[in-house]
């Protein structure tokens, strides 16, 4: 109730999407400045973002032919692994470092067809997508922000294109527990815009009038593991299938870390 009723005031902050956006940009800087690179780079975490790129394909439908935009790419590690499966990838972050790290490691892969792009959302202008992604990025917009986000998805994709998200809930059983226990690691991941999301809400910003729109759930356990424990792959992949069964129970899969949603553009 305490972290629900905390949700309610962030809900009403004044903030705006300027001042927000400075923000993430100054923290994402420090964070794509050594740490980032260092823990994504971990067994655990690259099991995680290759299931992610599986989780990806399956729910969007992406193919070798297919143009995907990934909002928020960060320094690109789902992104590289995700561009041998398409035509072509491209990435946009708000953060230099991120955009810079990112192209970095995608010439040192080999990899021709991703490229990473310093700019905003909003300041985006390319052709038509077959799929937009968003891992881990809409829980770091307000209300406002979201409503632009899903207005400005629907310009980028193509008819019939496909829009992913994965994003924590706010009902996320992990995020409870993992406060209580290891509440300087749980800060450690956090920026003071972050917020976790409510499923149905967040759907509704991207059901009507443009999308045919689901909620789905991703985990209970694999992904808090992969951060609390990024070198034991095995351990990650044990979680993993312990997931599979927890997000497929009634009622118990409400209570899952993070939720998905898949959007088709009519």
């Amino acid at each position: 109730m305490i972290q629900m009723h905390l949700q309610d005031v962030y809900d009403h902050r004044l903030d705006t999407s300027a001042e927000v956006l400075d923000r993430e940009r100054e923290y994402h800087e420090k964070l794509y400045s050594g740490f980032a690179q260092q823990h994504f780079a971990k067994p655990a975490v690259r099991a995680l973002r290759e299931h992610m790129v599986r989780r990806i394909i399956e729910k969007t439908g992406i193919a070798s032919a297919s143009r995907v935009l990934s909002i928020g790419c960060g320094i690109g590690d789902t992104e590289i692994l995700l561009a041998p499966y398409v035509r072509e990838i491209v990435g946009i972050d708000l953060s230099p470092a991120a955009v810079q790290q990112a192209n970095a490691d995608a010439a040192c892969a080999g990899i021709d067809n991703f490229r990473a792009v310093e700019c905003t959302l909003d300041e985006f202008d390319d052709r038509k997508f077959d799929a937009v992604i968003a891992i881990f990025f809409l829980h770091h917009l307000n209300d406002e922000m979201l409503r632009s986000c899903a207005a400005r998805v629907a310009t980028l994709l193509r008819d019939k294109g496909s829009f992913y998200s994965l994003d924590p809930s706010r009902y996320r059983l992990s995020g409870f527990v993992g406060g209580l226990i290891f509440p300087a690691i749980m800060a450690q991941y956090q920026t003071e815009d972050e917020r976790q999301l409510e499923p149905s809400a967040t759907k509704k910003f991207f059901a009507a009038p443009n999308f045919d729109t689901r909620t789905s759930y991703y985990d209970f356990v694999s992904t808090p593991l992969a951060g609390l424990l990024p070198t034991w792959r095995k351990s990650y992949r044990t979680a993993r299938v312990l997931d599979e069964l927890l997000i497929r129970t009634p009622l118990l899969k409400l209570l899952s870390s993070n939720f998905e949603i898949a959007a088709v553009k009519l």
